[in-house]
């Protein structure tokens, strides 16, 4: 029987013609030749933006009933899940327990490749059930080739317990359009490098989840317009940002904001609400606890509006 190849037609292995002769070209046409490659990245993604957009208010609404965000990848795919889930208490003060990452072969793998793991269906199961997964939460499987066993087997267990689920690959052929949720599938064409997808592939999942964390925080109330008010103060480039954020919002001077800062124990929401709306420390903490943390509500200002949920997606 002739050997038969079940990568061999996936998008994801594809060989891409403008680049056969690249190992012949001068540096300076190669260089042209991966930027006009990646141009395709963002026409790939926009064609997902309904689904993006769906994929966000699946988060957002699992995370304010309590939910979590678990993210689970292989090699390049599950470094970029972790990078997001890393990335999050810094930039909103999320408890690290809010948006966590699972990557085949476990931390070793993100800095040293170990690419025989992403084939165990089974450790797949294993490590989402570590998680002890439940009915909120919402599961993100990170697949470019689509197949990768072991983000399947963490698929499936997700669920049979219950958890939403949201696939992001650059198969849009998958077979999984009825296993789960939402697919999210920019089709980014042959690599450059035949099959290296931490080129197109890995640049428009970046783009996409980048998309669904930051605009899932975003609709918690993370931001206030496009301010972090929700930043760690863990540093003095933090503590600097979070004075000006202060100052630009209240309307106070550099010297109150910080003032403001310290009496509010380097909490830039507290501090806000303690100005805008002349309420002492605990007065405000009280505020912005009833207000489910949402500046705009402890204030008594218009909320955003959600966007009307797409017919046409699950």
């Amino acid at each position: 029987m002739p050997y038969q190849s079940k990568w061999q037609y996936l998008p994801t292995e594809a060989i891409n013609s403008a680049s056969t002769g690249i190992d012949k070209m001068p540096v300076l046409e190669i260089i042209d030749l991966v930027l006009a490659e990646d141009k395709k990245v963002v026409a790939a993604v926009h064609k997902e933006r309904e689904r993006i957009a769906h994929g966000v208010e699946i988060i957002a609404t699992a995370l304010k009933k309590g939910g979590r965000l678990i993210l689970v990848g292989a090699g390049t795919s599950g470094r970029l899940g972790v990078l997001e889930a890393a990335e999050m208490p810094p930039t909103f003060s999320t408890k690290p327990e809010l948006v966590q990452a699972i990557m085949a072969g476990g931390q070793e793998a993100m800095f040293k490749a170990r690419e025989g793991v992403e084939d165990n269906f089974e450790e797949g199961g294993r490590s989402i059930s570590r998680m002890r997964i439940g009915k909120r939460d919402v599961v993100v499987g990170v697949s470019a080739s689509g197949i990768t066993q072991f983000v399947r087997g963490a698929l499936t267990v997700a669920r049979k317990k219950g958890a939403r689920i949201i696939y992001v690959t650059c198969w849009p052929g998958t077979e999984l359009q009825n296993f789960v949720d939402l697919i999210i599938a920019p089709s980014v064409g042959a690599e450059v490098i035949a099959g290296s997808t931490r080129l197109k592939a890995g640049t428009a999942t970046k783009m996409v989840l980048n998309m669904l964390t930051t605009v899932a925080m975003v609709r918690i109330g993370k931001t206030y317009g496009n301010l972090m008010v929700d930043v760690k103060t863990s540093s003095e480039k933090l503590k600097d940002r979070a004075q000006r954020i202060v100052s630009m919002i209240t309307g106070a001077d550099p010297e109150e904001a910080k003032a403001l800062l310290l009496r509010a124990k380097w909490n830039v929401k507290i501090a806000i609400v303690m100005k805008k709306a002349g309420l002492t420390y605990v007065q405000a903490v009280k505020r912005l606890k009833q207000a489910n943390d949402s500046i705009h509500q402890a204030l008594g200002e218009a909320e955003p509006q959600p966007p009307k949920p797409s017919a046409r997606l699950k």
